[in-house]
């Protein structure tokens, strides 16, 4: 049974979650307000993460920073900021999804269940260790080292970092990265993929574009280069 964190301060908002991904057979643990929402991420060691933005002691952009330090785990955020700067903030932070308020119970489940999924069976599309010398990628542990130091990925950033490095030299579009690394080519669509990107080549510490090994071809998409 997959364990659902719901962080919600709206007692009404919270009650329909927990009857709709109970009735769904989750497992819900809940939090009202951020910082109680982190602690129940460390203690209950949660599959996904349903986390309004609105919410009282810490905002829900400041719980999504922090979990993105120490954990890999789905978020998918639930609000009712639904202007489009709200969610392209929320991508860029390191959300998984966003949905707004009001929701349909059934796109909600949908989208749940589709994170699970993706998140379940990050490592299950190729178990091959792929080494450049520079780069070090083992999808059996989920694991990823440049130049011999450990680099933490989220599952999406780790299923986009390995459709890239197991198509080396090839550009790929966006589209077809959605479809590899999100299983999901609906939704903001290409925007979704720039984000993750600039959040990756961040984290692998290639940020200078003339010299990292991830290569945005205008026009076109994104390649990998083995150094």
């Amino acid at each position: 049974m997959s364990r659902l964190l719901v962080v919600e301060d709206d007692p009404d908002i919270t009650t329909a979650l927990r009857l709709l991904f109970g009735s769904a057979g989750y497992d819900v643990v809940h939090a009202g307000d951020g910082r109680a929402g982190l602690r129940e991420a460390y203690a209950a060691h949660p599959d996904l993460v349903v986390l309004d933005v609105g919410l009282p002691e810490m905002d829900g952009w400041s719980v999504l920073e922090r979990l993105r330090d120490i954990s890999d785990v789905p978020v998918l955020v639930l609000t009712a900021h639904g202007k489009e700067t709200d969610k392209v903030r929320g991508l860029r932070s390191g959300a998984d999804d966003y949905l707004t308020k009001p929701f349909a119970n059934a796109e909600l489940l949908a989208r749940v269940e589709a994170l699970l999924r993706r998140s379940t069976d990050a490592t299950s599309w190729t178990n091959q260790v792929y080494d450049d010398g520079v780069l070090h990628l083992d999808p059996t542990q989920r694991r990823v080292f440049v130049n011999s130091q450990e680099v933490r990925l989220t599952p999406t950033e780790f299923r986009l970092l390995n459709a890239l490095v197991r198509h080396a030299g090839a550009v790929l579009s966006a589209n077809q990265l959605l479809s590899q690394a999100w299983d999901d080519p609906t939704g903001i669509g290409q925007e979704r993929v720039k984000f993750a990107v600039l959040r990756l080549r961040r984290k692998l510490g290639w940020t200078d574009p003339d010299s990292s090994p991830i290569e945005s071809v205008r026009g076109f998409g994104y390649r990998y280069r083995r150094p």
